[in-house]
């Protein structure tokens, strides 16, 4: 496809679309072709047997090349408020373990849902706590309506403020609810904040539901992801 100043020229290869088979050779460059009404592009195109459509349909290309632009749909993106330059705070840092912070659950926003999606997943898991591995769920809420953009500040414990119909399952804590950053001491480690769009919606679990469960019954039923990726590391004594 071609741009000449704000006009669209749409190029074909010759032998797919005009066989050569009932001529005894290739028109010369730079000229127009009377028996088709195919003209080349220029040199270099009538080289690689590229030509352009007929007037008429150059005409209808130039009309659609006005038209407006169907803009690209906007990715599945996710944001995580009250956040320190991407560092969580104390007031999201755990209570216990040795931590002193409030344990308030962070707000956390999505938007541009795609199409298809029927309920929405949230998750915070820390891939570098020391666990052979596994690293660490901080926080699960299942079963969110596709119709919310957000947890609000809080959410975590609070009937009024988790949307309805939403389930907080377990954590690594063992608790059906938020428990914060509490790595020790050392290097920052990562938390991985992830909104995971479904096909269904609901998936089968409870406020019982470990992880592994969550995430097995999310198996094969999402359609898409948005992550952000925060950080925390613990002062020295």
């Amino acid at each position: 496809m071609h741009h000449t100043h704000g006009i669209v020229l749409v190029a074909y290869e010759a032998t797919q679309w005009f066989p050569w088979t009932d001529f005894r050779r290739a028109p010369a460059r730079d000229t127009v072709w009377q028996q088709s009404h195919w003209t080349f592009l220029n040199s270099q195109e009538a080289d690689m047997g590229l030509f352009v459509l007929p007037r008429k349909a150059v005409c209808v290309c130039a009309l659609l090349a006005t038209l407006p632009a169907v803009a690209a749909a906007e990715p599945f993106s996710l944001r995580v408020a009250d956040l320190d330059h991407g560092r969580f705070t104390n007031e999201q840092v755990y209570s216990g373990f040795g931590c002193h912070g409030e344990n308030v659950s962070p707000r956390v926003s999505w938007a541009n849902l795609p199409a298809g999606a029927r309920s929405v997943v949230v998750t915070i898991h820390d891939p570098d706590a020391p666990t052979g591995g596994l690293g660490w769920t901080h926080w699960a809420v299942a079963n969110i309506p596709p119709s919310q953009t957000s947890l609000q500040k809080g959410a975590s414990g609070n009937a009024q403020l988790l949307p309805a119909g939403a389930i907080e399952t377990l954590t690594d804590f063992g608790i059906s609810k938020y428990g914060g950053p509490c790595p020790p001491q050392g290097k920052p480690h990562r938390y991985v904040v992830t909104a995971y769009a479904l096909d269904v919606p609901h998936i089968d679990v409870s406020a019982a539901s470990s992880p592994a469960l969550v995430a097995f019954q999310m198996h094969g039923k999402i359609v898409a992801q948005a992550r952000y990726v925060a950080t925390y590391q613990s002062a020295p004594n």
